[in-house]
């Protein structure tokens, strides 16, 4: 039988308190993303019941048939790719987008969106072949040129970390963020407060909170 949402929940808990004890960190700071891509609108219920707000979905079909029957009960999180001619079927349900990645798509958001968006850039920290992102050095000069999107806001920056066992590789993926992101900082761009970093999911969201993540994004984990 299928786990229910409130008991991994639950257990997920236990290992962000885990994680952000290590460290010094507040559990508050982070934000669990359920992702529910690959399950049922009524799982995706199940999850909002059990006490999850942030929903993710990588497709813009997905969030739209979810959406319809759950709508502004949860807060929503665009985590896939996204082309640039899907924007305006999820400009206006989404209320973060984890993968901006280029001009074009920030010039697409800034135009049909009715208020400012909250996006965080992806970054392909390690550089691999099979995933999206701009690479590390890209960043500031991407960051600046989106001084003329004003509904396009920068609050963080995204990852995803090789899939691997190896916890000196992940660590030092998330760190490399993490140093990414407080030098964006510094530049106290007003579109770009970059607060914000998203990394860490089933596999690798302890090390990822250790190493400074304010959302994770969970989907076989929690539910399922």
């Amino acid at each position: 039988m299928t786990a229910s949402v409130a008991s991994n929940l639950e257990q997920v808990k236990e290992q962000i308190k885990l994680a952000c004890e290590k460290v010094g960190r507040h559990p508050e700071e982070v934000k669990v993303v359920a992702v529910t891509k690959y399950v049922s609108t009524e799982r995706a219920q199940e999850a909002v019941a059990a006490g999850l707000i942030h929903l993710g979905e990588n497709r813009d079909e997905g969030m739209t048939e979810k959406y319809k029957t759950i709508s502004n009960n949860a807060t929503w999180h665009f985590i896939g790719t996204l082309q640039t001619r899907k924007v305006k079927n999820i400009i206006n349900q989404a209320s973060y987008i984890h993968s901006l990645d280029r001009l074009s798509l920030a010039k697409e958001i800034n135009k049909r969106a009715s208020e400012p968006v909250k996006c965080f850039v992806q970054v392909n920290v390690a550089e691999e072949e099979s995933k999206h992102g701009l690479s590390a050095d890209e960043v500031v000069p991407f960051i600046q040129a989106l001084e003329e999107y004003p509904n396009v806001q920068v609050v963080g920056l995204m990852t995803m970390a090789p899939h691997t066992d190896d916890e000196q590789v992940l660590r030092s993926c998330f760190k490399d963020l993490k140093k990414l992101q407080q030098e964006i900082q510094t530049l106290n761009l007003r579109y770009a407060p970059c607060q914000e970093l998203s990394m860490g999911m089933s596999n690798d969201y302890q090390i990822a909170i250790e190493e400074g993540a304010t959302f994770i994004r969970l989907g076989t984990t929690l539910v399922g």
